[in-house]
């Protein structure tokens, strides 16, 4: 029986599961957590800590049909100069909460569109969250860049206000595929934007493509990819486009009789695989790659992998705060997550209070679940000495749950003493395998397609 006959059978092209950026998933938080919890949360945080700080800018000059962020578009910069008084009211509203000597370990801007922002407004934000918590000798700050909506006063400005890593969307770069999509981004105008970054001194390079669009094919994604790797950068995620019509309506837009199906899903993730692996990036998890000197590939040689809502990330803080609407922080007593809506957050920031609606509080269970789903999306491992070390599990009941998982899967698993094995060959199972472990309903509605 051929590889791909034996994932069918095992029922990866018809399942739809979490990407486990989160544990619990964000549909399973509650109104239970509000922002009171966030304020006693951060009051919470040991004085001298390394903390994560995420800004989240919901405006785009257009909006692109694939996306499924909460986002709005935007011709004028009056919704955007309004916006940015929120932030820094929020900004102070968090200084004056935050214990003594807590500086950044990293600090992210999101969208959106972050380089929307005017190079006086970028340098406003910057010196606004400079005042609160100041950087490390180490500091990671990453910024969201769209070739299109940049220019050489935004990139000085950024380069000026410390970024050392730019993230950029490429998606794919064939010109039909960004029609159907509505994201138009020619390799030229992506070009520009990556060396005018480097000539600034930022050395570090994301980019993010994605697998799974309509009318993509083999050859389509070959050529993309290797136009994508001629930017030599740094960091690369693969990510699977996430078709959910029903949940983000411009995705209405988008002809779902061109999609591909589960099965040439596979074979496109395959096919832009090897490519990076054959010019010497690593692998990392199960949609992330990275030269070997980049941080990911390091923290996956040591054992400090970690998955976020951004995805993977070296960074090892025990918090990660949010910052405008929608934006989730963890702590480690659970999630907060903002007013989604752009009006509610700024409505409860002009009262004097943090706009947090949701989250959910862990249960030491949810730890233990998490942290091996964690394992097992960042190290293809769950490791038996470890949670049977951090977590109230004897090693008896740890084995009775993993041999569970290891049956359901039919022997493409590995379990022995030192705990659950994913080999290279079931590695496309694993979201599914890390869904055995969630105890939460899971509704495959609001989940994309596991390839």
């Amino acid at each position: 029986m051929d590889t791909q006959t034996e994932l069918a059978r095992l029922g990866l092209f018809d399942a739809k599961v979490p990407r486990y950026t989160s544990y619990p998933t964000a549909p399973h938080f509650s109104r239970s957590v509000a922002s009171g919890d966030f304020t006693d949360w951060i009051a919470a945080i040991p004085a001298g800590s390394e903390v994560s700080l995420y800004v989240h800018v919901p405006f785009c000059r257009r909006l692109c049909w694939f996306c499924a962020c909460r986002t709005q578009g935007t011709q004028s910069d009056a919704p955007v100069i309004a916006y940015l008084e929120t932030l820094k009211t929020e900004i102070a509203m968090l200084g004056r909460l935050l214990p003594d000597g807590v500086r950044l370990s990293r600090l992210h801007w999101g969208g959106g569109t972050p380089t929307l922002l005017q190079p006086s407004m970028m340098t406003e934000l910057a010196g606004a969250i400079r005042e609160i918590a100041p950087f490390t000798e180490a500091t990671e700050f990453s910024v969201e860049i769209d070739p299109n909506e940049i220019d050489g006063p935004r990139l000085d400005a950024l380069a000026a206000a410390g970024m050392n890593r730019a993230s950029i969307g490429v998606q794919d770069f064939d010109e039909d595929i960004q029609k159907s999509i509505g994201r138009l981004q020619s390799y030229d105008i992506t070009r520009w934007a990556t060396e005018e970054i480097r000539a600034r001194g930022v050395a570090s390079l994301n980019a993010d493509i994605l697998y799974g669009l309509p009318h993509q094919t083999k050859a389509r994604i070959t050529e993309s990819v290797q136009k994508l790797l001629s930017l030599n950068p740094d960091r690369v995620a693969l990510y699977g486009y996430a078709h959910v019509p029903w949940m983000a309506k411009r995705q209405q837009m988008i002809p779902s009789d061109a999609l591909p199906t589960p099965q040439e899903r596979l074979a496109l993730f395959d096919t832009a695989r090897r490519l990076f692996l054959w010019d010497g990036y690593d692998e990392i998890g199960i949609d992330h790659f990275a030269t070997k000197d980049d941080g990911l590939s390091i923290a996956q040689k040591t054992g400090r992998l970690r998955r976020n809502f951004q995805g993977y990330t070296d960074d090892t803080a025990d918090v990660l705060i949010g910052l405008g609407a929608s934006s989730i922080s963890r702590f480690p007593q659970g999630y907060a997550q903002n007013a989604p809506a752009t009006g509610a957050h700024t409505g409860a920031i002009r009262e004097g209070r943090f706009s947090t609606t949701r989250g959910h509080v862990f249960s030491p269970e949810d730890r233990m679940r998490g942290r091996m789903i964690e394992m097992l999306m960042c190290d293809f491992h769950v490791d038996a000495e470890e949670i049977t070390r951090d977590f109230a599990i004897a090693p008896a009941a740890l084995h009775d749950l993993l041999s569970e998982i290891d049956r359901a899967f039919a022997g493409h698993l590995k379990l022995d003493e030192t705990g659950l094995f994913i080999p290279p060959e079931a590695r496309p199972l694993t979201r599914m395998i890390a869904r055995q472990l969630d105890a939460y309903e899971v509704n495959a509605e609001g989940h994309s397609s596991a390839i």
